[in-house]
Formats: C-alpha cells, structure tokens, sequence
C-alpha cells in the first residue's frame, strides 16, 4: 500500500520518478504543502467499516454491494470488486465476511487488524 501511497504523492506534486527524487523528499514537500495529515490506509480502515454497517442492513446498496445484481462482468482484465478488497484484506471469504460483520464488536477488532500497514523487510534492518 504504500507503493500506492507514493503514487498518490507524486501525482499531486506532478513529480516522476524519472527526476530522481527519493521518497523521503516527496514525504517532505507533501507535508510542507498539505500539512499534518493520515496517510492513505485511511481508505482502507473506512472502506471496511462501510462495508460492515451495509452489510448488517437490509436495502438498496447491499444489494449492490454483494453483487446480487442480474448482469456479468465484461470482457478483458477485471477491475477490483468490494468482495476482492474485503478478501484480501481481511482474509475471508465473502460469506465468512458476511457472518463477521454481524458482530459488530468481532469485526471493528478485525478493521483494526487488518487496516495495519505490515513493515517492509528493508525499513526493519536499519
């Protein structure tokens, strides 16, 4: 996620990575242009708390969201679903997924848990 992050970054401040510019640097301008801010796994901890408070309800956007919906996927290179977020994530499957979030104090530990950025491997050996 945080290749991710970086991305982000540099696309605000319109710097490629052919400048040559470290990612120490960009962290830099971000927070001398945007101030003290939560970095992007915000975004994840949100969309899984979302998606647990539409999941306990009954309309509209569950439905949407489980994908009950009558049609395919089309054709080519599939864009990520909300299934394939909560996935990955969270590590269950859909309908696991789908029973956790009936207990709602079981799945805010599990947002927490899984809306954790790990440590890269080269940040550990300093």
């Amino acid at each position: 996620i945080q290749a991710i992050e970086m991305r982000c970054y540099r696309k605000i401040l319109h710097i490629s990575y052919k400048d040559r510019v470290t990612n120490e640097e960009v962290r830099a301008k971000i927070q001398e242009a945007i101030g003290p801010h939560e970095d992007l796994t915000i975004v994840k901890r949100r969309k899984l708390q979302w998606y647990g408070h539409v999941s306990r309800l009954s309309g509209l956007a569950k439905t949407i969201l489980q994908g009950t919906v009558k049609g395919g996927r089309r054709q080519g290179g599939q864009r990520k679903r909300w299934e394939d977020n909560i996935r990955e994530w969270t590590g269950l499957e859909f309908g696991k997924s789908q029973r956790a979030v009936e207990n709602r104090g079981k799945w805010k530990k599990l947002v927490a848990k899984s809306s954790v950025v790990p440590q890269r491997l080269s940040r550990l050996r300093h």
